[in-house]
């Protein structure tokens, strides 16, 4: 089945501000027959005193707290309107925040059954002062947040798929999301700062303790193509590497366009398709 798996809306403080029904008409001029609104769930109040990095890097990385409501009213809205042409599924991103994890529960509990899919996501890791930053906002941040490993890339993957792996195994209720997205955003800049090297055996061994966990736990991968198109990436999200070790154990490959914008819909599907098939 043709679907985008990860998309965002209108109401996204880092997105293009286009209107979510032009998205969803872009989705089905590209004959897609499933389509997911999973906007980015509002970040934990409190985890703004453990953040570090540009203060944008906190207030524009999520919805606030105060438009759930707007958001589900207009998910809901084009859900309704196109349920002819296009099935559409309302969730949400979530952030997976390691000392926040009560506090994600408690929201899943709440807005978890209004929704139908939804995808887990490590946007933020501890770095520099033993604060969180932020993985995909600037290159500043990165390079502030994470110097002391720049130097060691096989170390910065491996905190990074420790985070990965704290995520999958958290505790987050009946309501988690099934999803575990862009699971190798660590290297979004990995063309800026020599982050391209294959993962080592250490990390590998990693990897397929936290893919065994997916599998054991019935959830699904994002294969996200929204990497591919990043200045300093170039690369589909998980990457090769895990790619092949996912589909050996038939873990289910989601694709995303992680879109913001109109135009994004849809990018790189085909290639998406390959890599699934292939």
């Amino acid at each position: 089945m043709l679907m985008d798996g990860h998309t965002h809306t209108e109401l996204c403080p880092h997105g293009s501000g286009e209107a979510t029904e032009k998205m969803i008409q872009r989705a089905i001029q590209l004959g897609m027959q499933k389509y997911c609104i999973t906007e980015h769930a509002p970040l934990p109040p409190d985890f703004k005193q453990q953040y570090a990095g540009q203060l944008t890097g906190f207030t524009t990385a999520s919805l606030p707290l105060a438009l759930v409501p707007d958001y589900l009213k207009l998910a809901r809205a084009l859900q309704k309107k196109y349920a002819s042409q296009l099935a559409i599924s309302v969730g949400f991103e979530v952030d997976f925040l390691p000392d926040q994890v009560a506090w994600t529960r408690a929201f899943l509990n709440e807005y978890g059954p209004q929704t139908q899919e939804n995808i887990l996501s490590v946007h933020f890791m501890r770095g520099t002062d033993q604060k969180f930053w932020c993985l995909d906002d600037t290159l500043t941040d990165f390079e502030t947040g994470f110097e002391a490993w720049l130097n060691q890339p096989q170390v910065l993957f491996n905190q990074y798929y420790q985070t990965v792996l704290a995520s999958v195994v958290a505790d987050l209720g009946p309501t988690a999301p099934q999803r575990i997205g862009h699971m190798s955003l660590i290297r979004k800049f990995q063309d800026r700062f020599n982050l391209t090297a294959p993962l080592d055996a250490t990390n590998l061994a990693l990897v397929d303790e936290i893919l065994d966990q997916i599998k054991w736990q019935n959830r699904e991968i994002d294969l996200n193509l929204a990497g591919l198109f990043k200045p300093f990436c170039n690369d589909f999200y998980p990457g090769h590497q895990i790619l092949e070790r996912a589909k050996k154990r038939g873990i289910p490959l989601i694709y995303g366009s992680d879109a913001h914008d109109i135009q994004s819909v849809g990018h790189g599907q085909h290639l998406a398709i390959a890599l699934i098939n292939g």
